[in-house]
């Protein structure tokens, strides 16, 4: 019973290995139509010829370089997405103050004009009454209205 344990184990062992030696031959032809094939078995093709394959250990430390310089990698892919995305958010914010500031200027102008062409300006006092301005009051818009237009429209 020992014995036959014994044998039995050598001959799965030995059928393990003639299996991986037999893994490394490939044997590449090329049919009529100039396809080309891999096999594991030799076909007797008049194109085939054997390849002879070779396996290295992977080295470990090899491995985690290769993983890091990936990681590096994509880290620096994203910090520039995250640059190029900063920019474009800055370039929407500059469009939009500059929208901003041409309405600004566009009210300031209309505001001058309104001033300019009207013989009486008023204010609106806090009983929702108007008070009309005199000549100083008036002036002093007009100035203010300039200065606008100058802050804005420049």
């Amino acid at each position: 019973m020992k014995a036959r344990r014994i044998a039995l184990t050598c001959a799965l062992a030995a059928m393990t290995i003639a299996t991986g030696a037999a893994a490394n031959e490939i044997y590449k032809w090329t049919d009529e139509n100039g396809n080309v094939h891999y096999e594991d078995r030799p076909t007797g093709a008049p194109t085939e010829e054997r390849l002879d394959l070779t396996y290295r250990r992977t080295s470990s430390s090899g491995v985690s370089q290769r993983i890091q310089a990936r990681h590096e990698r994509q880290a620096s892919r994203e910090e520039a997405k995250s640059v190029a995305a900063a920019r474009e958010q800055e370039a929407a914010e500059k469009t939009a103050a500059a929208a901003e500031r041409q309405q600004a200027c566009e009210r300031a102008r209309t505001r001058l004009e309104t001033y300019l062409q009207s013989r009486r300006l008023y204010r609106t006092d806090e009983n929702g009454e108007r008070v009309y301005l005199d000549e100083a009051e008036r002036q002093q818009a007009r100035q203010k209205a300039e200065e606008q237009i100058t802050e804005f429209c420049s």
